[in-house]
């Protein structure tokens, strides 16, 4: 990306909007992550892309949408966390 400065979570957005219409046509139901302007993943689960994203980038920031819901908006608050045991969201 040579000079361009690190994408934001509107960057990254963007680039999930930008693509939707292939992405409801080809992974239906699937999670797409995407972390600085590009789509890094389209696995099967929440649970399974926001692995991969900690796993990958640590906190941040990324994209973890399911493709063809619609856009929801979670407080800062809520934080996934891998190392929980039930491997669930939890709040802080």
């Amino acid at each position: 990306m040579g000079n361009m400065p690190v994408a934001s979570i509107d960057d990254d957005i963007a680039v999930y909007e930008a693509r939707r219409p292939e992405l409801e046509a080809k992974h239906m139901g699937k999670w797409a992550l995407v972390h600085d302007r590009e789509i890094i993943a389209i696995l099967d689960s929440f649970e399974e892309t926001a692995e991969a994203a900690v796993e990958k980038f640590g906190r941040g920031p990324y994209l973890i949408r399911q493709v063809g819901a619609p856009p929801i908006t979670l407080p800062a608050s809520v934080m996934y966390n891998p190392a929980n045991a039930t491997n669930k969201m939890r709040l802080r």
